[in-house]
């Protein structure tokens, strides 16, 4: 009885695939699979279609040097080089390999700053003036000139003078750069931004004296507007060193350095990246 049964039901299945009586194959003939098979390409054929009109069209609207929509902050922030793990820059003076990677680091960055290169591929501009490149109507003015940025204009921080940038020394220089930020105008009548730097109010008395380079710690105007980076391909960002000169040695320093211009006013207490970068410094004796 039981193997009846197991070829009943042996029976029922292969039946159930492909029924040779009604020519049904998985219980539909082959016009009901044809009407399903064609249902479907033409419904995803449909929807290949939407989509790469949808695609089209957002791509007529984009363009290929400026962003549409700019979803930004009223208040760029700052970032420091070398930044180290978690904002932290911690060595030892008498352990060269300690602070040899933050040599390293500001080696490779400055490397495009070298005045050769900078003679090589940007203009001398005016400064405190605004270097703008309107287009002409419909025919854009690309790619667009950027200003040069010698490095020798960072003082004691060009790492020429002195190679080891100060660390050896227990003196670091941090380098300190303005967000990029498309068509931004930082600043009014001629007056550049420019940077403060401080400790934080519990280590007031650890910093010590600071040297900036440039002497004004500005951002010149002539580095903006920006127009974005396939615009000006060779566009240099400006920089300001800031030399800690005496800083309190084997304890953690930290320090909050703030982009003051006038016309940027507005700082969030609830964004700590907004107009400003905070970072902690430790030198072991």
């Amino acid at each position: 009885m039981a193997k009846e049964e197991d070829k009943k039901k042996s029976g029922e299945w292969r039946e159930f695939f492909w029924n040779p009586r009604t020519h049904e194959l998985l219980g539909r003939t082959a016009s009901s699979w044809g009407l399903i098979l064609l249902f479907y390409l033409v419904f995803y054929t449909f929807l290949a279609g939407m989509f790469c009109l949808t695609m089209y069209v957002m791509l007529l609207t984009l363009d290929d040097y400026k962003p549409t929509w700019q979803d930004r902050l009223a208040t760029p922030g700052l970032m420091i080089r070398p930044k180290g793990s978690s904002m932290e820059i911690q060595y030892s003076k008498q352990n060269t390999e300690s602070w040899d990677k933050y040599v390293k680091t500001l080696n490779s960055f400055l490397t495009p700053y070298d005045n050769s290169q900078q003679v090589m591929n940007n203009d001398p501009c005016t400064p405190d003036k605004y270097f703008i490149q309107e287009d002409s109507g419909s025919v854009r003015n690309n790619p667009k000139r950027s200003c040069q940025f010698n490095r020798t204009v960072l003082g004691d921080c060009d790492g020429l003078t002195d190679p080891n940038y100060g660390y050896r020394d227990g003196k670091p220089c941090i380098f300190i750069k303005l967000n990029r930020v498309i068509g931004m105008l930082p600043g009014k009548d001629g007056q550049s931004p420019y940077v403060t730097c401080g400790a934080k109010r519990e280590d007031s008395e650890l910093l010590g004296d600071m040297a900036y380079f440039p002497s004004n710690a500005s951002f010149n105007l002539m580095y903006y507007p920006y127009y974005g980076k396939k615009a000006q391909v060779n566009y240099s960002q400006p920089l300001v060193a800031v030399k800690f000169l005496n800083l309190t040695l084997n304890t953690d320093v930290n320090v909050e350095c703030k982009i003051n211009s006038n016309t940027i006013s507005d700082f969030s207490e609830r964004d700590k990246f907004a107009g400003r970068v905070s970072f902690k410094l430790r030198i072991e004796d």
